[in-house]
């Protein structure tokens, strides 16, 4: 009987469906597999601090960035390093470290959301130099200047600091974060997605897979993109090892350590900046040097 006929499957909805859920489990996926992988990155490193003993060294958010380029959906690297900010922060602290709920995981989620949609508009890996220089700078600003106040509300920091103090403090944070984490994010980023385009090819879009590093990035655009940060860096760590600037490391460093910590940590952190940044200095230099005679 016609009236007990058997309804069609619209298959066309099915299949989107189905299409539907394999996406929103791989971006679940990706998701879990960010953070994980992002707080990880960010204990391994969480003992080297910036001269005023607050604001850590992470050169881990090339993680988040790599899963910005991968992905075709922002909320992966920007749910992946909100999260793995807190939990990493958590586990240092033993706690809920509500600086950074408050101030590291919107600047983080912000700042590689802002990264993976704009690069996916149209992606080159031209756009991506531009792109993820603003980015970070983006993030890097959000968690400082968020970071700043929310601590020394919690009374981590000295009571008699003024709002001029505070500001010029959340500026050389944001400072800091940038050219500490922008060359791993330049460096790193674009061979570790090429690599993840090889070996997984059905979680990376066509674009990626099809795009050339060598062929796409202006060699003396990267190459000042590494000259910039190298000298910064360079200059920073020549700074606090021969001259007064030393001193006021030592006393920010002060406030939150033992005098065995702070020498260990200052010791490590100039051999750091030096190191960094004459590598980094010397690769801009030799990329531009190269393209010249092009």
């Amino acid at each position: 009987m016609k009236g007990l006929e058997r309804p069609k499957l619209n298959t066309k909805r099915l299949e989107a469906l189905n299409l539907y859920s394999q996406r929103k489990a791989l971006a679940i996926t990706l998701i879990a597999l960010c953070a994980a992988l992002y707080a990880v990155g960010c204990l391994t490193t969480a003992w080297i601090v910036s001269p005023w003993g607050r604001g850590q060294f992470r050169p881990a958010v090339v993680i988040p960035a790599v899963f910005a380029v991968i992905s075709s959906s922002p909320i992966v690297p920007a749910l992946g390093a909100a999260i793995g900010t807190l939990i990493a922060d958590s586990i240092k602290h033993g706690c809920l470290y509500i600086p950074s709920l408050v101030a590291a995981v919107p600047g983080n989620f912000l700042g590689f959301y802002t990264l993976s949609w704009f690069i996916h508009r149209k992606f080159s890996w031209r756009v991506f130099i531009g792109v993820s220089t603003l980015a970070l700078a983006l993030g890097c600003f959000i968690v400082a200047f968020l970071y700043v106040p929310t601590i020394y509300l919690l009374g981590f920091l000295p009571p008699t600091l003024s709002s001029a103090d505070l500001a010029l403090f959340a500026s050389a944070l944001t400072i800091w974060f940038f050219i500490t984490e922008y060359p791993f994010v330049i460096l790193l980023t674009p061979p570790i997605a090429k690599a993840v385009s090889y070996a997984t090819p059905s979680i990376v879009s066509q674009d990626i897979a099809l795009s050339s590093i060598r062929g796409e990035l202006p060699r003396r655009d990267f190459a000042l993109a590494l000259l910039a940060p190298g000298i910064a860096l360079l200059a920073i760590g020549l700074s606090v090892s021969f001259t007064p600037i030393g001193s006021f490391f030592i006393s920010g460093l002060a406030v939150k350590f033992t005098p065995a910590q702070v020498n260990a940590i200052a010791a490590a952190t100039t051999a750091l900046l030096i190191t960094w940044g004459a590598v980094m200095s010397g690769a801009g230099a030799i990329v531009f040097l190269t393209s010249k005679r092009r």
